[in-house]
């Protein structure tokens, strides 16, 4: 029977989010994971009797993290002043993605390549990424930003375009480019076309 201590699944979790972005998806093992959570032999298999189980959850608490994340920079960046509040926001948001979490996106970035031969992970993934499109728009009404709700998807899809660029780039990330880009995902999303793209798993 799977096993419910919160903080050993969360940190099995995490241990698989750092082996994918170190070591790909195949360094991905319940041994790994144990490994780098430091937990008894066995332990992973008692909470994830699969190595699909695992992804997901590496997923979902990635998933989680994320939207943290957003809530915690949206309540702490002060906009008031700003003549585009929303691209502020996104700014601070890959900013921080790029270089605090960065090894958290590469991860993610894993898992969505792997989704394309897993259908469980996909559904997973698919799933999550209504919750955090569905969060941004929530976050994105509280705050007043006045994005239209068909504006979202593109939102999100360009957000996520420049965050792998900027995660899977050689580093050095300046403030200056990483404002200019979030400015350019505004306009693309709110002034320009309204498109249809499929968000992924993470968003603004």
């Amino acid at each position: 029977m799977p096993r419910r201590n919160p903080g050993r699944r969360a940190a099995l979790a995490d241990a698989a989010i750092a082996l994918l972005a170190t070591e790909g998806i195949h360094g991905l093992t319940h041994r790994a994971a144990e490994g780098a959570a430091g937990l008894p032999t066995g332990t992973a298999a008692n909470y994830f009797p699969s190595r699909e189980e695992l992804l997901v959850a590496a997923a979902e608490r990635a998933v989680a993290l994320h939207l943290e994340d957003m809530a915690r920079i949206d309540r702490a960046v002060d906009v008031s002043s700003s003549t585009s509040p929303l691209a502020e926001l996104i700014a601070v948001s890959l900013h921080e993605a790029a270089t605090a979490s960065r090894e958290r996106y590469l991860a993610v970035f894993e898992l969505q390549l792997e989704a394309r031969r897993r259908p469980a992970l996909a559904a997973a993934l698919a799933r999550l990424s209504s919750v955090a499109t569905a969060f941004t728009a929530d976050e994105h009404r509280t705050l007043g930003l006045g994005v239209p709700p068909e504006a979202i998807p593109t939102l999100v899809t360009l957000y996520g375009g420049v965050l792998f660029t900027l995660v899977t780039g050689p580093g050095g990330v300046e403030r200056d480019v990483v404002r200019r880009l979030a400015h350019a995902v505004v306009r693309g999303a709110v002034d320009g076309p309204r498109g249809t793209e499929q968000p992924g798993p993470t968003g603004p």
